[in-house]
């Protein structure tokens, strides 16, 4: 017998369970599974219109774009088709919370994927934006192994600027010698670095100068300009209508600067954060930023204009970077009446400080840092010398992963795995000579890391100093994996630490996943401890991270969940794994 209900208050919660279980029905049907698969493979392309192996996916480089909506789960299915390479893929931008061992870090995060085998990422897109990918294992980035993630809004959720059409561009440098080539140099004794970049990319496309190739005695028809592989990447837009921008840098080694002749950008995002909106005539670029510009195609319709890039940060041995910004009728391959622009000067560090330090978080969106840190950890950058051989490190340490990714090792407590002491939080303040070559180059390989007070703020000053070459300091971005962080400030010369935080703006951060460090000066970063896994962050110049440019961070690893098996298939891990 069923008793007779006498209070109303059941009503309303048995309403209330109803549009819950309706809600929660609706968001599963929205929120969908975004299914990839692909290969990975070497084949002959042009992209500069000199002919070599490239590291292709599903044929393509750069790699298929991702586009998914927030909340999605995109699922990529990878097969390593290199046959003699390893290989793994990380989600730049993308936080994996709740799946860190699908960030793709080679040595951090899980195992390379071996030739032949096929590996399933899965995670969560949980905020909009622009993003990217790129190869994780060596300097496969380099050869080719990229591509971007663009997140939607989820439906009915407007972004707080219009436009009519959104686009997506990204930029690289691109070499002729191997990236195995490149590797064997940096190891090599004596040193061999990798040089100057032959063409810069945008779109995958560039135009080398074919001549100069003859005269070093290639083969004929290895290099050729009327291949339709490096014919200029044409942007089409319709006279009066506004177009988003998403531009992404996946370059090896170049800053970069990016302009569109005659046309004012208004810069809106930045590494999918709203940005305050500032109008720029260049956008300076460094490898991992993502930036959306809006761009009004409001200029004489009659002619097409260029698009162009060209190198900064380090004196150009490398041609600019060509598209076409094509106005509709204009033929897509119409070639500009007027000479490209060979871009501002390359050693204006203070016109790069400056639009640094112009990026703010924009109003109604601000995500107010903490006002204070719990631990402040100073990274010097020095460029150093172990048993003859060129590394970079950081407070006198130069990272070597292990041969057990480190959250395999601190998951299932292998603790012999890596050295247990951390590195330190400082150096020498008082006598390091930032301006100066150091009087004892000389630095120490490491595989130690820092491990981080779950939920705790944490600040991280990057202080750069000269390189072994007399009166050189180099640009180094800066990307943390699994979080953003807020860009407290910029400043030149040594950092203070008993007065330069009075500098730091905590009203209104831009926040990032990477962000630049300017020659001889400092950058400010805090962030929140509060993603569990074990993070890399390291310096997004291929070379410099393959020379040991970064640190590890842990931070809440007995709140992991249990580690798939498939990650687990090199050094001690693999008595873990169960098949």
């Amino acid at each position: 017998m069923i008793e007779p209900v006498e209070s109303k208050g059941y009503f309303v919660r048995l309403l209330t369970l109803f549009h819950l279980i309706c809600l929660i029905n609706f968001s599963s049907v929205e929120a969908r599974t975004r299914h990839h698969k692909w290969e990975v493979k070497y084949e002959y392309k042009s992209p500069d219109c000199y002919k070599k192996l490239i590291i292709t996916i599903n044929g393509r480089s750069p790699g298929p774009t991702i586009f998914a909506q927030q909340g999605d789960t995109v699922v990529v299915e990878l097969k390593n088709s290199l046959w003699t390479e390893n290989v793994a893929v990380h989600w730049h931008g993308i936080r994996q919370l709740g799946t860190p061992w699908s960030d793709g870090t080679e040595g951090v995060t899980q195992c390379p994927i071996l030739p032949g085998e096929t590996f399933i990422y899965k995670f969560v897109v949980d905020r909009a934006g622009t993003y990217l990918y790129h190869g994780h294992y060596g300097m496969q980035r380099a050869a080719g192994l990229y591509g971007s993630i663009i997140v939607s809004l989820p439906e009915g959720v407007s972004e707080p600027f219009s436009y009519d059409y959104d686009q997506n561009i990204i930029l690289s440098d691109w070499y002729h010698a191997s990236t195995n080539e490149q590797a064997a140099g940096l190891s090599a004794i004596p040193f061999v670095f990798v040089g100057e970049p032959q063409s810069l990319l945008i779109y995958g496309r560039g135009k080398y100068n074919c001549s100069l190739s003859t005269a070093s005695g290639i083969a004929a028809g290895v290099c050729n300009t009327t291949n339709p592989e490096c014919s200029p990447y044409s942007l089409t837009v319709v006279p009066g209508k506004t177009y988003r921008l998403r531009i992404g840098s996946m370059t090896s080694l170049s800053a970069l600067s990016f302009e569109i002749e005659g046309h004012d950008m208004t810069v809106v995002e930045a590494d999918g954060n709203y940005v305050e909106p500032f109008a720029i005539r260049n956008l300076y670029i460094y490898s991992g930023e993502t930036y959306s510009v809006l761009v009004k195609a409001d200029q004489d319709s009659s002619r097409n204009y260029w698009a162009t890039i060209n190198v900064v940060a380090r004196q150009p041995a490398t041609p600019t970077g060509l598209a076409i910004f094509n106005y509709y009728p204009n033929h897509p391959q119409k070639q500009p009446p007027t000479v490209p622009t060979t871009g501002p000067l390359w050693n204006d560090t203070t016109s790069r400080l400056a639009q640094s330090l112009a990026f703010k978080a924009r109003q109604g969106f601000i995500n107010t840092p903490p006002v204070t840190s719990d631990r402040v950890i100073v990274l010097l950058n020095t460029q150093n010398k172990i048993d003859g051989h060129f590394k970079w490190s950081l407070n006198n340490l130069s990272l070597i992963l292990p041969q057990t990714p480190y959250l395999i090792a601190l998951r299932e407590n292998l603790t012999d795995a890596f050295v247990q002491e951390p590195p330190p939080d400082g150096y020498d303040f008082a006598n390091y000579d930032i301006h100066s070559v150091a009087k004892n180059v000389n630095a120490a390989s490491s595989n130690r890391i820092y491990r981080l007070r779950f939920n705790s703020t944490v600040d991280v000053i990057l202080q750069n100093a000269n390189s072994m070459t007399v009166n050189n300091s180099e640009t180094h971005p800066w990307h943390l994996h699994g979080h953003d962080f807020w860009v407290l400030g910029y400043g030149t010369g040594k950092y203070n630490l008993s007065c330069d935080w009075r500098k730091y703006n905590v009203v209104n951060p831009i926040m990032k996943n990477t962000a630049p460090l300017h020659p001889y000066g400092w950058t400010a970063l805090r962030f929140r401890a509060d993603n569990p896994g074990v993070w890399a962050f390291h310096c997004h110049v291929e070379s410099h991270f393959y020379m040991g440019m970064g640190v590890v961070f842990e931070e809440g690893i007995e709140k992991v969940g249990e580690l798939p098996s498939s990650i687990k298939r090199c050094g001690e891990s693999e008595g873990h794994h169960r098949p």
